[in-house]
């Protein structure tokens, strides 16, 4: 037998004990058999379920308190949550970065969301959805000559529009992509003349759209703003097949953000 045959397996990674009492808990809670609210006990009671001691007890209930699944009360009982959406999504940004995901890829994930959003926002979006953009367009033009704010705001109505569908999973579905949008967007503004101009312009029509319940302007806009994102990435002299983490800490102090 070769040296080749003998070396094709990577070695096995054992899940470390917390990690297992982790992960229990939070099936358990992401299969709907544990409800927010419902209490899971106490460090106390844990170790004795599970048969482990209580340091390890507690760093798996610190990891489920960090990712939102888990908040402890008086009494020292634990009691299941909500998980926080900025939490659960930066876990699945980070893991878009491990996997080395590309901007095309974001800017073609960024299409078919952003578009379906802004459809469902034509149809869904209330007076004071559309009152909450109006206000963002504002600070818009307020900060166009300010890379970094202009994109956190662009981030916001991005966020807006998607709020406006009355649609959770849609929301949930987009929000880690959309938290590595910012750094490139941040980029654009600073390095393409035009770039943050354009980009208020857009969300102008946008919002017009909105009020207006034509959902094919709203679609066309949309597209195009997203179609000037890439050219904006483009014209910053960065290659669209790179994996983003390559990119990120090049492109902004901003990109340490997850």
């Amino acid at each position: 037998m070769s040296e080749t045959e003998l070396g094709r397996f990577d070695r096995i990674k054992v899940p470390s004990a917390y990690e297992m009492v982790a992960d229990a808990i939070e099936r358990e809670i992401t299969s709907g058999r544990l409800k927010p609210g419902d209490q899971i006990g106490t460090e106390a009671d844990l170790v004795r379920q599970f048969g482990v001691n209580r340091s390890t007890v507690r760093e798996g209930i610190r990891v489920l308190e960090q990712s939102g699944f888990v908040r402890r009360e008086t009494g020292r009982k634990l009691f299941v949550c909500v998980p926080r959406y900025r939490n659960l999504s930066s876990r699945m940004s980070r893991a878009m970065i491990i996997n080395e995901v590309t901007f095309r890829e974001l800017y073609e994930t960024a299409q078919v969301l952003e578009g379906g959003a802004v459809e469902a926002a034509v149809e869904r979006a209330t007076d004071d959805d559309i009152a909450a953009m109006e206000e963002n367009q504002l600070r818009a033009e307020s900060v166009v000559d300010d890379p970094i704010r202009l994109a956190d705001v662009d981030t916001e109505f991005h966020a807006l529009v998607a709020r406006s569908t009355r649609n959770r999973v849609l929301e949930l579905a987009r929000e880690p992509a959309a938290l590595l949008f910012f750094p490139t967007s941040e980029m654009i503004c600073r390095r393409v003349p035009q770039g943050g101009s354009r980009m208020v312009a857009a969300h102008r029509e946008i919002i017009d759209a909105i009020k207006a319940r034509d959902v094919e302007r709203a679609r066309t806009w949309m597209f195009r703003h997203v179609r000037d994102w890439k050219r904006g990435f483009e014209r910053a002299g960065r290659d669209i097949d790179e994996p983003v983490e390559r990119i990120f800490p090049k492109l902004s102090p901003g990109a340490s953000f997850l």
